[in-house]
């Protein structure tokens, strides 16, 4: 007879870790008596992350003893206690290699379906004291599982669990956790574990994310490969890996578009066709400026229409740029310059909807390869062209954009100048003067059912994400591009102010050279110092994105635009060629990391 041995609940509270605080809610402890089983949790309970945790689908999670015992003695541990790996109820009977997703239990007064396995991340590491966990936990089978609430009641330790329900179709906890996070996805089971009804959308997501991939790769005879890497994981970012090296290719035209932008086209230099860009991707710049001295990376959007004879990127020239002053003053045509493939996720998407095309100053360059391929395609799209700039002299690429709007069938644009020059024409060289703002939008009439892409400097993107948001602008249809690093995600860690990034404090002059391209930062690899490359990034004040930081989320999961790595430990799944995991990965030799 399976049984609710322990009631355990806990509000989140600031722990220090590793010099940071973490909000967290996984100190769970016992409660007496009875407790109430609510939607969205038990009374009396919270969680710190609630991104990750809580909610309708995640309202109870479920610890087995079976598993404590089992961990007691792979640790060789005698201070576990209930609630000690987060869990609400502690149970017996039930252990997830015979509980399945879509099960119902009724407990107590309550009624319960089985949603989802755990998704383990750092913080149950934190609470045991072992780092590996959330791989421990997800590799040995035993994550435990989650409930949803389908009918509110009283629980209390000693309650006896009743089946009351099954799903259709049977898939356990543990089979379910294994097709996400092992190597074997196969197709058959995954359209298995997409019919049961009572999983959670976010794993149901992950799954179609899976299924498209094999279903893809079936289609170019690469159904057995592990090219692809797990796309029910990777991170939005990840999903255009690209091979690791850099190409030479000859600067074939040197051209200016404005008072601070120049742009290059780059040709092979061997002949050999160029590896076809996606509208609005990038290539990462190897700029060898002194002899002995360190490479310069940087990443420059494709500028030009999608072609495989050659690259266009039109760099900004600030005062102090390092690359940008370097390619100005010592580059001319018919040099060599060490370039990437092309990368990113930031893409013109398929579809019928309205395209709005939103940028400021050299933020056109990625929406402007947009722009080309939509032209190219003769669209019949709805196509709006937003562009702020601060005058004629400075608005690049003005006479381009305004002749591709004019070849599309539905296509208009809007640009406004903030400080407009003596000589600047209203209603020709621009239309209104100002900025773009939440009024603009509807002043302009812009679709709200459209595809928005956003690139521009760092104000501009804050405050026009903020506007769209405002307008209606749906979060999936709105895409943004960030350069000089992204958007971190530290799930938990509270109160960190956002810095530049930099050398690490304890800079070391040997060792491997780790240079992160979109933020500019090269450092030596100090293996006294860091276990991960991810701890590096994190000592530079890098944005990182992670959340298990033991090879199980691929939330971490980067490029890897030259080098190779060696992963301690080993993730569970592999990231895409072309990609590694940052939070277990360690440099063989000199690396080039995409964030």
């Amino acid at each position: 007879m399976a049984q609710l041995l322990s009631v355990n609940v806990g509000l989140p509270r600031d722990i220090d870790w590793n010099g940071r605080t973490v909000h967290t809610g996984i100190w769970k402890n016992p409660v007496p008596g009875r407790r109430w089983a609510r939607r969205l949790n038990l009374d009396g309970d919270g969680q710190g992350d609630l991104a990750g945790h809580g909610g309708e689908q995640r309202a109870v999670f479920v610890y087995q003893m079976e598993s404590y015992r089992y961990w007691q003695e792979q640790l060789k541990r005698s201070d576990l206690v209930y609630g000690q790996f987060g869990e609400n109820f502690t149970i017996e009977g039930m252990p997830d290699s015979a509980v399945c997703i879509g099960d119902r239990y009724r407990i107590g007064d309550a009624l319960f379906e089985v949603s989802q396995p755990r998704v383990t991340c750092y913080r149950v590491g934190i609470r045991m004291n072992e780092p590996r966990m959330p791989a421990l936990l997800t590799s040995s089978g035993r994550p435990g599982f989650y409930l949803r609430v389908l009918q509110e009641g009283e629980v209390g330790a000693g309650d006896e669990i009743v089946k009351v329900g099954e799903a259709t179709e049977r898939m356990t906890v543990a089979e379910v956790n294994a097709l996400l996070y092992s190597p074997d996805h196969p197709r058959d089971r995954l359209e298995r574990a997409l019919r049961i009804e009572a999983l959670s959308p976010g794993w149901r997501s992950s799954f179609e994310a899976l299924l498209q991939s094999r279903m893809s790769g079936e289609a170019s005879g690469n159904a057995g490969g592990n090219a692809g890497g797990n796309a029910g994981l990777a991170p939005a970012a990840a999903t255009h890996p690209a091979p690791p090296g850099f190409r030479p290719l000859t600067v074939a035209a040197i051209e200016p578009e404005s008072a601070d932008v120049l742009s290059l086209t780059l040709t092979s230099a061997d002949g050999q066709p160029l590896r076809p860009a996606l509208p609005g991707q990038y290539v990462v710049l190897r700029l060898q400026r002194t002899v002995d001295g360190p490479p310069l990376f940087r990443s420059y959007s494709l500028s030009g229409a999608v072609s495989t004879e050659r690259y266009r990127i039109s760099p900004k020239i600030e005062p102090n740029g390092a690359a940008g002053n370097y390619l100005r003053e010592h580059v001319r045509v018919g040099d060599a310059l060490d370039v990437s493939s092309p990368r990113g996720s930031f893409t013109l998407q398929e579809g019928q909807r309205p395209v709005v095309l939103v940028s400021a100053g050299i933020g056109a360059t990625p929406l402007l390869a947009m722009l080309h391929a939509l032209s190219t395609a003769r669209s019949t799209r709805q196509v709006l062209w937003m562009h702020a700039a601060r005058d004629a002299q400075h608005h690049p690429f003005a006479a381009e954009a305004r002749r591709l709007v004019l070849s599309l069938a539905h296509g208009r644009s809007h640009v406004r100048y903030s400080r407009p020059g003596l000589g600047d024409r209203m209603g020709e060289d621009f239309d209104a003067t100002g900025r773009l703002s939440r009024a603009v939008l509807d002043e302009v009439g812009v679709p709200r059912d459209a595809d928005f892409y956003l690139c521009g400097p760092t104000v501009f993107m804050a405050d026009m994400k903020e506007a769209l948001a405002a307008f209606g602008a749906p979060p999936e249809r709105t895409h943004v591009e960030i350069f000089n690093g992204g958007e971190s995600m530290t799930p938990g860690i509270a109160g960190v102010p956002t810095r530049v990034p930099h050398p690490p404090e304890d800079a070391v002059n040997t060792g491997p050279l780790v240079s992160f391209a979109r933020s500019g930062i090269a450092a030596h690899w100090n293996a006294s110092a860091y276990q991960s490359i991810l701890e590096l990034a994190e000592a530079c004040d890098v944005p990182v994105r992670w959340s298990c930081r033991s090879g199980v989320c691929h939330n971490c999961e980067s490029g890897l635009i030259s080098g190779s790595v060696a992963y301690e430990p080993n993730p569970l799944d592999s990231p895409a060629a072309g990609n590694v995991l940052i939070c277990c990965a360690r440099p063989h030799g000199d690396v080039v990391i995409d964030i």
